[in-house]
């Protein structure tokens, strides 16, 4: 016994249907003088006709939507689970960028030590204000192919503000960027600056 698939049941439902009597007119013969009314009887055939061909003219030509995906480079997962070179990034070749509550999006190019609550400035999301910290960061690094943008979003970020960052990264045509937890003494100095 075959499985039949929709498009050869829809077939035989529509042949179906199509072979049935088109409208009639029952016709009576006369009696006597007196011509009786002819009851006109109208068969819909015609237009469940009609309503199969939009239907399927519709199924075939509709496209439906695809969402819209952001693709996020990872990196291949380290086969040894003790890592033995692992690369450092100097503060100078990176950027990192902490969102924070309120669309506010701050960023620094400060190791611990450095960063105070004057080194960590702040931006907002309109124009291309990321891309160009970005470029300038870029531009002053001393290896550039090792350039880094860091993302930390702390707790009360949005992940609005996070796929613009992600949009803002692949404006400027930088392929190396991570995501990471925001370090306990940036955190420290993001409190101090969001009071």
């Amino acid at each position: 016994m075959k499985i039949k698939n929709n498009t050869t049941i829809f077939i035989e439902i529509f042949l179906t249907l199509k072979n049935t009597t088109m409208a009639e007119m029952i016709v009576q013969e006369k009696k006597g003088a007196r011509q009786k009314k002819n009851p006109i009887r109208v068969d819909m055939t015609p237009m469940v006709d009609l309503g199969f061909l939009l239907i399927t003219f519709f199924m075939f030509t509709t496209n439906f939507t695809k969402p819209n995906v952001m693709d996020l480079g990872l990196p291949a997962k380290d086969p040894n689970p003790n890592p033995i070179n692992i690369p450092y990034i100097d503060h100078l070749n990176q950027v990192t960028f902490i969102l924070g509550k309120d669309n506010k999006v701050f960023y620094h190019q400060s190791n611990e030590k450095e960063l105070t609550a004057n080194n960590l400035k702040e931006t907002d999301f309109s124009g291309v204000q990321i891309s160009k910290i970005i470029s300038e960061a870029y531009s002053k690094a001393p290896k550039k192919d090792i350039f880094t943008v860091i993302i930390k979003p702390t707790d009360d970020a949005n992940y609005k503000n996070f796929v613009d960052v992600l949009d803002n990264i692949a404006i400027s045509k930088k392929e190396r960027y991570g995501i990471t937890d925001i370090k306990p003494w940036e955190k420290k100095v993001y409190e101090n600056v969001t009071k």
